[in-house]
């Protein structure tokens, strides 16, 4: 129970017997003692003067007498007309650190049989192109919000969807096919993904040019060149022979994908992201047509005219929905609707979260109402994560015009900017260790500097403020950690079981309060699907640590009760700054 909670709990208990009324403990839930008043936690005592029938300040001083003569974590109080401003017990805070140090999982709950199942997608990579900086931050929001829901108490699975079917691949595929002459990732000393992408760009690139020559030539508007240009009827073509199940074209399909796979996964491990499930639209379309069909011989869906699809979403406050095109042919909302068919047969879901930017805000609402409508149970209650996007200072990315910040190149560089700043740093380290430190410190600042910003917020991404040692960074962070291991090491016969006797002075006592209040951060990130506030939590307790670092002696300290007391703290505080960090997929060196 957080001291929170104890305060409130106390001040309904006092209410009780003071008064014989029973209060519920969150109408007297204590804040922060103003810093020009004395004491740690204040309650408002307002709720309750109809039940004291007395003055606000009478009042106050009726509940801070019970409570610090019955409430041991209360050790004095003061009131200021209907504020009660309580001081915490020294000896709470004592208590509180060895209750911390001896939970192994602090902060942390445990799923059990009886936790609820919570699958969350994230990733959704199309097989035409590798990730780049918009992937980049998707992964991480979404491998950290399954970490933070696993340490909720949920039971979590992690998914991904790939887009390996439709136009845009068929675009690839033609191009490497015209002007390939039977590259292979090896042959080109290059990953798949990577290879396969630049087939993407080729086949824009040519496409650009013979809508230009049309236009030139023949006087046709740019829409007009778009239609009857020969190279977008071949992947038309294609697409139409991959449907049809095409044997040749298949072979080419499966072949490709198998490179952008290859090139997937060694993007995934270096980002130190993970799935329990992948599932491919090839597999789902087809899932998606038939739950529609059967929806529209259920009266849940209507057919027009041209033979299409619709759903009318008006009653609820949308509009008509395509489903199925004249054609037969499915779209995003279909083979959506086959994937969660699928997900529901494979697991006992019961939340279901999809990591997926703000620009599809729409698709989701239509989507939950649709699946709900097809009875998945689910399905209302789906949560959108609708995060905004991510630009660079020179402005958005374009993948058809290659212009996007591809993933392993932005790794690299990261990796490389750790090195080249920490080269001092690392001086006594081997090459071995100082290039693990670097990638570390590299991934951990590329990691926080997307994660501590609000999810929903679009953001700008600068890789020279993200890797400064100073400040609001992964990198501050992951060296606080550091040098509290380095005093660790150094403290002769410390054990962070034995008992401890000092009494905190007030800076280990703020400094214990923010350890205690990784609870409520966790808690919080869990309800509110914000990894942001574990990063900025885990900032605010490096802080917190390097100004008592700076102001007391701990190896130094000659009082041994003081001495043991202050490395307990420091080896607390570390411990939970791993945790949070764990929370973000960020890695913790020893050294720096």
């Amino acid at each position: 129970m957080t001291i929170e909670n104890i305060i409130a709990r106390g001040a309904a208990d006092a209410v009780k017997a003071l008064y014989g009324a029973d209060v519920d403990p969150q109408t007297l839930m204590p804040s922060a003692t103003k810093k020009e008043f004395e004491g740690d936690m204040t309650v408002v005592v307002f709720p309750v003067l109809k039940m004291s029938r007395k003055a606000p300040e009478a009042t106050a001083n009726e509940i801070g007498e019970w409570m610090a003569a019955n409430v041991p974590a209360v050790e004095k109080f003061n009131a200021v007309k209907g504020f009660l401003n309580l001081s915490v017990s020294r000896n709470y805070w004592l208590d509180l650190l060895q209750a911390i140090a001896a939970d192994q999982d602090f902060g942390l709950r445990k799923a059990d049989e009886n936790s609820d199942l919570v699958m969350v997608e994230y990733s959704s990579p199309n097989t035409n192109k590798p990730l780049h900086l918009g992937h980049v931050r998707n992964n991480l929001l979404g491998y950290s919000l399954a970490c933070i829901l696993e340490a909720n108490g949920h039971k979590v699975v992690k998914t991904n969807i790939v887009n390996d079917r439709g136009i845009h691949i068929c675009k690839s595929m033609l191009a490497w096919q015209k002007w390939g002459d039977g590259v292979t990732p090896e042959s080109a000393e290059k990953k798949g993904d990577h290879l396969i992408g630049d087939f993407y760009v080729a086949f824009d690139r040519h496409f650009k040019d013979e809508v230009r020559e049309l236009m030139e030539r023949d006087g046709l508007s740019e829409e007009e060149a778009k239609e009857k240009s020969p190279l977008m009827a071949e992947a038309r073509e294609m697409l139409r022979k991959w449907e049809q199940g095409d044997p040749e074209v298949r072979a080419l399909w499966e072949k490709m994908n198998s490179w952008v796979y290859a090139g997937f996964d060694e993007t995934y491990r270096r980002l130190g992201v993970s799935f329990d499930k992948i599932y491919y639209e090839s597999d789902t379309y087809l899932e998606g047509k038939d739950l529609v069909l059967k929806g529209l011989d259920g009266g849940m869906m209507y057919r027009k005219e041209d033979g299409s699809v619709w759903a009318d979403l008006t009653a609820e406050g949308l509009d008509h929905k395509l489903l199925l095109r004249a054609d037969g042919t499915s779209v995003y909302m279909t083979q959506d609707i086959g994937t969660a068919k699928l997900r529901y047969q494979d697991y006992p879901i019961d939340k279901m979260v999809y990591v997926v930017g703000n620009e599809q805000n729409y698709h989701f609402q239509v989507l939950s109402l649709l699946l709900d409508r097809l009875g998945f149970k689910w399905g209302k209650d789906l949560v959108h994560f609708s995060y905004g996007m991510v630009e660079l200072p020179e402005g958005k990315m374009k993948s058809r015009e290659g212009t996007v910040v591809d993933a392993d190149d932005l790794i690299d560089t990261m990796i490389g900017s750790a090195a080249e700043m920490s080269a001092e740093r690392f001086a006594d380290m081997s090459p071995e260790e100082a290039a693990e430190v670097s990638r570390m410190v590299g991934l951990g600042a590329l990691k926080y500097f997307l994660l501590k910003v609000d999810p929903r917020k679009n953001m700008l991404f600068n890789p020279k403020e993200s890797i400064d040692f100073n400040g609001n960074t992964g990198p501050f962070i992951q060296y606080t950690y550091a040098r509290i291991r380095s005093v660790l090491r150094k403290a002769e016969g410390f054990d962070p079981a034995a008992p401890v006797t000092g009494v905190p002075n007030d800076k280990e006592a703020v400094l214990i309060r923010k350890i205690d209040d990784f609870r409520n951060a966790v808690a919080d990130a869990g309800r509110t699907y914000s990894p942001a506030l574990v990063a900025n939590y885990a900032y605010d307790l490096a802080k917190e640590y390097n100004q008592f670092y700076h102001d007391y002696s701990i190896l130094r300290e000659e009082d041994a009760d003081v001495r043991n007391q202050r490395l307990l703290i420091s080896w607390v505080v570390a411990r939970t700054l791993r945790s949070a960090m764990s929370l973000l997929g960020i890695e913790m060196p020893e050294r720096m």
